[in-house]
């Protein structure tokens, strides 16, 4: 019997990591459609921004309460999975609790600690979803954002449900484990007394050994097959913010937020013309698009900024134009970019990993124009994000397409637009008038 465990251990296992593999293989893919761009300067400094933010959680602290909640999850999810260690050479080796002799008198406190945290993890999950279905905080609900409306929302909800009964697997597992030690049953040799789950025995108490051990085993085999799902799950999730938000921070721009990066085409050409820049042998060649159509002319750190988001609509409660009212929302904007991907990575699957045009945009089939334009270019929803995502980017590079290559403004803009062609300025008077709004400040008030 225990054979045929193991063989069917294994045999989940291989496949769970075989469908880990080939989804992550398809993430890389779409991520590096997107066009290069160097983010491996000043080394010591990324890695001390990713210890900062991605390891310890700063951002989500400007929210004090909601910080030690997230991070009770996130340090609990990080930890306990060294528990699944134990659990995973188990089921290969067809042992049970194959560290408990190892590390003796030391293994119940460091269960009991595993136990303290799962604790943690149910009570954050139970606060978080009180505040997606009681409380129902403004920015997370789909009647005020069209982009949490279906899976969005029930993603939301249904990790949190998942986690409490993982959680719940774990500490039940360990008090029938427990009794189990004390009727001194075959291979549940004594191991100690653990933290929370020895509160738990009481409900098994009358329990006979058989019913016992049928009990912790379904336990113990829901648990780690909830962890394989998971593992999976997460790949296809808004989590998966938990494994790139290490990488994505690591990768974020390091420049001032209120720097706008120029196309090095357009910024040689204007030198040229002002004699900044001596045009040197022949013309630097045209690009071929201006600016972004589609997710393949973004940077590949806009396409990882896009599997990164955490949905968490922290950019787009901080949003003036959305707050005014506008159709824009930056959380939205990360996630039609990635709903963009995931198609085109559909798209690759079905054509033995090559592209086939789909005769779609990110512009125009997934994001509107009237989102992009409602833009103020304030970066408020780049300092509120706490994975550092950059939306702002990737709507600017939307916007470039717009206007340099499709040639298609708002009227007011192209206003502004001749005014700095002709005045150097946004207004139509002349420069040699731009401070005649100043005359007579100076002078004496009459009496």
């Amino acid at each position: 019997m225990a054979i045929i465990q193991q063989i069917i251990f294994i045999a989940v296992l291989g496949v769970t990591a075989w469908l880990v593999f080939q989804r992550v293989g398809i993430i890389k893919k779409t991520i590096l459609l997107g066009k290069d761009e160097d983010r491996k300067d000043q080394p010591g400094k990324r890695l001390s921004t990713m210890l900062r933010i991605a390891f310890g959680q700063k951002k989500m602290f400007d929210r004090p309460l909601i910080g030690i909640l997230h991070f009770a999850v996130y340090a609990g999810f990080i930890l306990i999975n060294i528990e699944i260690l134990e659990i995973v050479l188990d089921g290969i080796l067809g042992t049970h609790r194959l560290f408990a002799p190892l590390l003796g008198s030391f293994y119940p406190f460091l269960i009991g600690f595993f136990e303290l945290l799962a604790l943690g993890v149910m009570l954050a999950c139970g606060i978080f979803l009180l505040r997606r279905s009681v409380v129902k905080v403004e920015r997370l609900q789909p009647s005020r954002h069209r982009e949490m409306n279906g899976w969005p929302q029930l993603d939301g909800k249904l990790i949190l449900v998942f986690e409490i009964v993982l959680m719940l697997a774990i500490l039940t597992m360990n008090a029938a484990d427990s009794v189990l030690q004390d009727l001194g049953s075959l291979h549940y040799t004594r191991s100690g007394p653990f933290f929370i789950s020895e509160a738990l025995k009481p409900i098994f108490a009358g329990w006979n050994e058989s019913t016992l051990i049928i009990y912790e085993r379904a336990a113990w085999w829901l648990h780690i097959i909830g962890i394989f799902v998971f593992a999976v799950y997460v790949t296809y999730s808004k989590h998966l913010h938990i494994v790139l938000a290490f990488p994505n921070t690591y990768f974020s721009r390091l420049t001032p937020k209120g720097k706008m990066n120029n196309m090095p085409e357009i910024t040689s050409e204007v030198k040229i013309m002002l004699g900044l820049e001596n045009q040197t042998g022949d013309a630097q060649a045209v690009p071929e698009r201006f600016g972004a159509k589609d997710v393949q002319d973004l940077s590949w750190k806009n396409l990882m900024d896009a599997y990164s988001c955490t949905e968490c609509g922290r950019c787009t409660s901080a949003c003036p134009a959305n707050l005014t009212g506008k159709k824009l929302s930056p959380r939205k904007i990360m996630m039609d970019t990635r709903d963009r991907l995931e198609d085109i990575g559909r798209n690759m699957q079905a054509n033995k990993g090559e592209f086939k045009n789909d005769g779609k945009s990110l512009i125009g089939d997934y994001i509107l124009e009237e989102e992009i334009l409602a833009c103020t270019s304030c970066n408020a929803c780049v300092q509120e994000c706490p994975v550092l995502i950059n939306p702002l980017d990737i709507i600017l590079q939307l916007r470039r397409y717009k206007i340099m290559d499709e040639a298609h403004a708002p009227a007011s803009w192209n206003m502004m637009f001749q005014n700095m062609d002709t005045n150097q300025a946004p207004w139509r008077f002349s420069p040699g008038d731009r401070f005649n709004w100043a005359d007579g400040l100076n002078s004496k008030p009459a009496e």
